[in-house]
């Protein structure tokens, strides 16, 4: 799981933080994916779906991963 923070400081903190654009998903803020603070979360404790990011985000996202595992 990625965390979003809608944070400012969390803005600035390079390449693994994505920002999100309010509406995106169905965010009520500017937010920003924390792609290096990477957790596991058990699939019980999900209970509804918060909204689906478009694929152009996604693949911000996917980019933000990959440099915080430093994957090419």
């Amino acid at each position: 799981m990625v965390p979003i923070s809608t944070t400012d400081s969390q803005a600035r903190r390079g390449p693994t933080a994505v920002p999100l654009p309010a509406g995106a998903g169905g965010l009520k803020k500017d937010s920003v994916a924390l792609c290096h603070q990477v957790t596991t979360l058990d699939r019980s404790k999900l209970t509804s779906l918060a909204g689906v990011l478009p694929p152009e985000l996604l693949a911000k996202v996917g980019d933000g991963l990959r440099i915080a595992q430093d994957l090419s």
